[in-house]
């Protein structure tokens, strides 16, 4: 994984960049020290680290917009942070760029329980939206693993889901509208309370742009009301392949859980020795299926759900009659990261979706990559929407594992678009899967998509290095300016 030469010029000119940050957010606001830098030296993806040229927490959106305004007029790089849980290398620094953290924008600015919304800042976490509207019986639907410690602004920047997006969507479905600071410094806002906005859909564009267009200051999310009942099962079965095969045939029977999630042999015992949650250690598979609704309608489901199991080879079937035994059913697969992290030193954690009918397919080839690289993989996933994280196990004091687990992390990722699936469905593309957009995507495509990205950005100032394998000049793609200040967009053609 190569990153773009760093600009010497740039880093010769570190004391007067130090100099004019301080300027602009005073105090403690701009860290410095080599030693206090290494807390921001990687995110999630812990096996690439590197040093920011420095870094800097402002506190208002004013203080950004005179950073990005500064960084426009002097051509230094600009990498966007907010929480650092990213597993695909997103928020990774460059030597020669600004890191921008937005630890600091941290507080929930309005909660309107009439418009169903709240306006939060972006370092809010995604658990703490939630926390603060549960007391009148609502919550925020996305729930990313890492939501106890994951922000919002991370969230729109990597289109998070979580283990009930499948129901109720991944952020981009629950994000009303944001507040924006351009390259340029200009703020914009897009959407706003409103559950629709006309012309452009510019919300949906950003939703997921790993940073690579604006730096986001503001977030209004859509909440929604509990559930009036919700109810967990497990379904156990013999081989992997039966557990994919009950995903496909639940889906197929028209019912769309709250959230099913699916585990293999290995997963399983890695949770249950972890957490006590009542998971069965005599299957090979096992998927935690919840449905919720009205009382009536979630006694009806359940009991469809495990007919479909029974029918397709379920051998341990369990269903919760409490709220305790509810949460005791997910705390397995709510913990799957930290389990995994007991059994191996170290691990690798995938990202690829795929059409839900190749699950028996993808799981079996995984399976005998497994065994061609020697290396034990662990099956954790959003069964319903076939997004996959299979979690490979290495040793990174052992030369070459960590290549090892490289190339069959590649492997899989090849896989899933081969039977018709896409590169990520929740991490993003960021450093990790970058030199593998060209599987995917044709260099026309990536074109196409680097005219909307100069459209915002036409220096390629914003978090470069990350997504596109070859970042092309602006001026080889079409024409895109930047007119007085702001930024014009190319006619509709030329997307």
């Amino acid at each position: 994984m190569l990153m773009p030469e760093p600009d010497a010029g740039i880093i010769a000119r570190r004391p007067e960049i130090i100099a004019r940050l301080r300027d602009i957010v005073p105090g403690e606001g701009v860290i410095t020290a080599p030693e206090e830098l290494e807390a921001y030296d990687s995110d999630g993806l812990t096996a690439y680290h590197q040093l920011p040229l420095v870094v800097v927490l402002p506190e208002t959106t004013a203080q950004i917009s005179e950073i990005l305004k500064y960084c426009h007029r002097e051509g230094i790089k600009i990498v966007p942070r907010g929480a650092g849980t990213s597993l695909s290398g997103g928020a990774l620094p460059l030597a020669d760029g600004i890191m921008v953290g937005l630890g600091k924008f941290n507080k929930i600015l309005e909660i309107d329980f009439e418009n169903r919304c709240v306006v939060t800042q972006p370092g809010v976490t995604n658990l703490g939206i939630t926390n603060a509207v549960e007391h009148a019986g609502f919550y925020y639907a996305p729930d990313p693993s890492s939501r106890i410690a994951c922000s919002i602004g991370g969230n729109i920047a990597e289109n998070s889901g979580g283990m009930h997006c499948l129901k109720y969507g991944l952020t981009t479905n629950n994000v009303l509208g944001v507040e924006m600071v351009l390259i340029t410094g200009e703020v914009v806002r897009i959407g706003g309370k409103h559950l629709d906005a006309g012309g452009f859909d510019l919300l949906g564009l950003l939703t997921g742009s790993e940073g690579l267009l604006g730096v986001v200051t503001e977030v209004t999310v859509r909440i929604l009301k509990k559930p009036e009942t919700a109810r967990a099962m497990l379904l156990g079965f013999p081989s992997i392949e039966d557990g994919g095969q009950c995903v496909a045939n639940i889906i197929a029977g028209g019912i769309i859980p709250g959230g099913m999630e699916m585990m293999d042999k290995l997963a399983i015992e890695a949770m249950q020795q972890f957490v006590d949650s009542g998971y069965p250690l005599d299957v090979n598979s096992l998927l935690v299926v919840e449905l919720d609704g009205p009382p009536a309608e979630v006694d009806y489901l359940i009991g469809r759900v495990e007919g479909i199991g029974r029918d397709t080879g379920a051998t341990f079937v369990r269903v919760s009659n409490s709220e305790a035994e509810r949460a005791q059913f997910w705390a397995g697969r709510m913990n799957a990261f930290p389990s995994i992290g007991r059994i191996s030193p170290d691990y690798y954690c995938m990202d690829g979706t795929i059409p839900r009918h190749k699950l028996p397919l993808v799981l079996k080839r995984m399976a005998e990559l497994s065994d061609h690289y020697g290396l034990r993989v662990a099956n954790v996933f959003h069964a319903g929407d076939g997004n996959l994280h299979p979690l490979i196990l290495y040793d990174a004091n052992i030369a070459e594992e960590l290549e090892k687990a490289e190339e069959f992390g590649a492997e899989i990722l090849k896989l899933c678009v081969e039977v018709g699936g896409v590169l990520t469905g929740e991490h993003g593309v960021g450093v990790e899967k970058r030199d593998l957009m060209g599987v995917m995507f044709t260099e026309e495509d990536m074109k196409q998509q680097q005219r909307v990205k100069c459209a915002f950005d036409p220096d390629g100032l914003l978090n470069p290095g990350k997504v596109y394998p070859e970042l092309h000049r602006c001026a080889e793609l079409g024409r895109v300016h930047i007119h007085h200040g702001k930024t014009r967009f190319p006619d509709i053609p030329r997307f």
